[in-house]
């Protein structure tokens, strides 16, 4: 065995026993429902903060129409659900699932693991906590962040779900959650059925 191929062994059981792997752990999301929901009035009628959320996990469905409705891509041209300056669309969403921290994957209609442990005792026990993460030297980020926010704000009220938006413990994850570069969390967005 060359000496390459043992450093690449000894960095591959590294990497394992640090929660990183080298194969991507990717969840495809069935298609979002972007027809149906609440009139828009009513749903306005009907939002507000609930903290009182379940732990029962978000159906694959659910979490499907919640993160498109949040920032899917509802044009041909790559244009998002939530407008940004400049279409910048420097935000990356992150949800904290009971097997893990995934990153949302609009263009593809999936989620992909970042992190594989069960972080969520950390935010809230909720069916699933978003982080909005942003290039903190965006003059615009948290504009941008607070659209992100009233997107999935508006989705809970027309499907009947639970949520808060918090800016405690957005540092949480720092450090653990790989981030792009300059990126911070700026929210966290506890989201499920109510207690």
């Amino acid at each position: 065995m060359s000496k390459l191929s043992k450093i690449f062994i000894c960095l591959s059981f590294a990497f394992i026993f640090s929660g990183v792997a080298f194969a991507q752990n990717f969840k495809n999301l069935p298609e979002p429902d972007k027809t149906g929901g609440k009139p828009l009035m009513e749903a306005l009628n009907l939002r507000k903060t609930d903290r009182n959320i379940s732990a029962k996990p978000l159906p694959a469905q659910e979490l499907s129409n919640l993160l498109w409705a949040t920032w899917g891509i509802n044009r041909a041209d790559g244009r998002r659900t939530a407008p940004t300056a400049r279409n910048s669309q420097r935000i990356e969403v992150y949800a904290v699932l009971q097997d893990g921290v995934w990153l949302y994957d609009a263009k593809n209609n999936r989620l992909q693991q970042i992190l594989s442990s069960d972080e969520r005792s950390k935010f809230s026990p909720a069916g699933v906590t978003l982080l909005y993460a942003a290039d903190a030297g965006d003059a615009f980020a948290q504009m941008h962040v607070g659209t992100l926010y009233q997107n999935a704000g508006l989705y809970c009220a027309s499907a009947g779900f639970a949520n808060v938006v918090k800016a405690n413990g957005r540092d949480t994850l720092k450090g653990t959650l790989p981030l792009p570069k300059g990126y911070e969390v700026m929210i966290v967005h506890p989201i499920g059925y109510a207690n």
